[in-house]
């Protein structure tokens, strides 16, 4: 792609939206509302999110949880719904006949006589992307499916329970219809997009969006800082979330890498909110303050958010939600920290609003000066 400067201001805004549409997010997995303003995200309650449903998928893990369901897939999504999920995460690229299909990684491996070959997946066409993986016909054959990790190795794609790749539109049609969406809008992290390649890519996805998601929450997000300005840009009826490192990594585009970077782009860009990754935010704790002061709201994500204690420690810094992989151990960590009166034991009840009284359950409880000792702590711990 050639460079050209992203002008949002140029951008017109498309936001034709159904009748059905909702302003105000609702999810009967909520005890209210999820409501979207000017100043920010209404959470009601600690959100968690299924990594690509319900966990992505690490092939070298000797964790069998891992490897246990297809990412991004129909079941996936529907596997994490029978948990006390709020949210899932997906993510969405444009086929090159304009067709929005859910798939993480920008190329697609298979193996044809002992080699392999890969494929962008946004220069593929939608019956060529369909054919690879399981098939919906049983007399049919997908292609075999492989996957590059991190580190070079290519391994092949095998999961305990399989499911073939899926579109954005037919997640609106087969997926609990009570489950939000956050959709990632993917991107090559080395590509330098045009302003109208990114506005066309956009729009495909928007009228997906707003043709079938009726009631369902949404939730935009993209680590690509013209694509979250220009989403932004074109409707005002779903929040859009900027994704950031949080400082873990460089990038040649600066606003990609610090939580004030991302924080400044937010409110320039009219942005919602931050999804930053944990370690991030543990290494820069002052970090929440200064975004909860800003009205935006913050998610993170990452693998230390399959770890109970540190999911607890967002809780207690004010963070509104977590993005996970291990959806039913998390998430049963999350409903010990707030559950409905049902409990015996020591509680204390906690209206909200117009609603019955929420129990918490007893949990240490800390001074401030206890609490500020911890966090100044963390992000010495997080370089060890």
């Amino acid at each position: 792609m050639a460079l050209k400067a992203v002008h949002v201001s140029d951008v017109p805004t498309l936001d034709h939206v159904p009748e059905t549409a909702s302003l105000a997010l609702h999810t009967t997995r909520f005890p209210q509302g999820v409501e979207f303003g000017r100043s920010g995200l209404k959470i009601p309650k600690f959100m968690v999110v299924g990594h690509r449903g319900s966990g992505m998928n690490l092939l070298q893990s000797s964790d069998r949880r891992m490897k246990a369901i297809k990412e991004n897939t129909i079941l996936s999504f529907n596997t994490a719904a029978q948990f006390a999920v709020d949210f899932i995460e997906f993510d969405v690229q444009v086929t090159k006949d304009d067709c929005p299909i859910i798939f993480h990684d920008n190329f697609i491996l298979s193996e044809q006589n002992g080699t392999i070959y890969e494929k962008r997946v946004t220069e593929l066409s939608l019956s060529e992307f369909l054919c690879y993986g399981p098939q919906i016909e049983p007399s049919k054959v997908g292609n075999s499916l492989w996957r590059k990790t991190k580190d070079g190795k290519i391994l092949s794609w095998n999961v305990e329970k399989d499911d073939g790749l899926c579109t954005l539109e037919e997640s609106f049609e087969k997926v609990n219809p009570s489950l939000g969406f956050n959709i990632e809008l993917k991107f090559d992290d080395h590509i330098v997009y045009q302003q109208d390649h990114l506005i066309h890519v956009l729009q495909s996805i928007l009228k997906v969006v707003f043709k079938r998601a009726k009631d369902r929450p949404i939730i935009f997000s993209s680590f690509q800082p013209d694509a979250a300005l220009i989403v932004r840009k074109l409707q005002s009826t779903y929040p859009v979330f900027f994704l950031t490192n949080g400082g873990n990594e460089i990038f040649y585009d600066v606003r990609r890498n610090s939580l004030e970077e991302a924080m400044k782009l937010c409110l320039d860009g009219d942005l919602q909110g931050i999804v930053s990754e944990v370690q991030g935010i543990f290494r820069n704790p002052g970090a929440v303050t200064k975004i909860k002061d800003a009205k935006l709201s913050l998610l993170t994500y990452g693998k230390l958010n399959n770890v109970p204690e540190s999911v607890y420690l967002q809780h207690l810094m004010g963070i509104e939600g977590v993005i996970v992989d291990l959806v039913q151990e998390i998430t049963e960590v999350v409903s010990d920290m707030i559950q409905p009166l049902r409990e015996k034991g020591e509680e204390e009840a906690i209206p909200i609003g117009g609603e019955e009284p929420i129990r918490v359950k007893a949990k240490p409880q800390f001074s401030e000066q206890e609490l500020s000792f911890l966090l100044k702590l963390i992000p010495e711990l997080i370089q060890l």
